[in-house]
């Protein structure tokens, strides 16, 4: 099941020679000991795959009948604990905190929705969709429900659902027909159909809206972008920029959040972990390279300029390298 989690162009790999029983007590000396050994720690959550430190999770639990992650959320603190809590969490699990922190208290926070549900494919969101009913009790779709409205609602709806099609093999045909539908309910028409928009964008697999959005081109004379821009507004607006940016490239999409999370005055950690942690065994190296040619500086010293201690430590080794 972990395989859809694991792309080619991770920066952590299965470490060779793994042990759960070996790392499961090196960890817990170098928690019981007077004070944290956190070095050894970092070394071997962050030299590890998911899959790997979920059976460290299961040792651990086994051999001293505690979760490893109340043992680290009790010995660490701040951004440092949130992490290396975050790297022993099941990634559907993971995603499905992230959701429910997204809507939790006053206030959504819409960019984190967006950027989730938009860079996951459709067996991944079946998955978050389950962890997130096993947490909470509660369906995913009833808590966007009651967060959102409108035209965003009814997008992420249909994106939290899982139906987006996720076959490689793309319809000419039905590319002309769905660029033509699109630009009937926009450019070509007095008010805007947005549920053409929704449809054919939460549903159609990305390398068949790569084709739609050069037929689109070809029938409007104007890039899909700047059609919605001009049709479309609000967090729905942000919505669908999010999926042609991710269907065009999704790795250049997350490095752009991870600029944004690290320029300013303050770190945005939130955004920081989420990306860093979720894309570490699928395109991490594709977002290094992206962010590397974007911004004209690596991922890497973005990351040592605006962080410190062990949290800037173990981002640092989740990044791999510097570029």
């Amino acid at each position: 099941m972990a395989s859809m989690w694991v792309g080619h162009q991770g920066t952590i790999r299965d470490y060779p020679g793994f042990s759960a029983s070996v790392d499961a007590e090196a960890i817990r000396k170098a928690i019981r000991g007077i004070g944290t050994d956190e070095k050894m720690l970092i070394s071997i959550l962050t030299e590890r795959s998911n899959a790997q430190r979920q059976l460290i999770v299961k040792e651990y639990q086994a051999a001293y009948g505690k979760e490893l992650k109340d043992d680290l959320k009790g010995d660490l603190s701040g951004h440092f604990e949130h992490l290396m809590v975050a790297l022993v969490t099941p990634p559907a699990v993971f995603d499905a905190k992230q959701l429910k922190k997204s809507m939790k208290g006053t206030g959504t926070n819409e960019d984190a929705l967006i950027e989730i549900l938009t860079t996951r494919t459709s067996r991944q969101m079946k998955e978050i969709s389950q962890a997130y009913y096993t947490v909470y009790k509660k369906s995913l779709g009833d808590d966007i429900s009651s967060e959102t409205s409108g035209d965003f609602r009814k997008a992420l709806l249909t994106l939290a659902d899982g139906r987006r099609d996720e076959s490689l093999k793309v319809d000419e045909h039905l590319a002309k027909k769905d660029a033509q539908v699109l630009y009937n309910a926009g450019e070509n028409r007095w008010g805007t159909d947005e549920d053409k928009f929704t449809e054919i964008l939460c549903l159609r697999s990305f390398p068949q809206l790569k084709l739609t959005f050069d037929e689109y081109r070809a029938i409007s004379q104007k890039d899909i972008a700047d059609s919605i821009k001009g049709e479309l507004s609000g967090h729905f607006e942000d919505l669908l920029l999010a999926i042609v940016h991710c269907v065009r490239n999704t790795p250049a999409f997350l490095a752009e959040r991870l600029h944004r999370a690290l320029k300013g005055a303050g770190t945005d950690e939130f955004t920081l972990n989420r990306i860093m942690v979720s894309r570490s065994e699928i395109d991490l190296l594709d977002i290094r390279t992206e962010f590397k040619k974007h911004y004209g500086y690596s991922l890497y010293s973005a990351i040592k300029s605006d962080t410190s201690g062990d949290y800037e430590i173990t981002l640092l080794k989740i990044c791999g390298g510097d570029d």
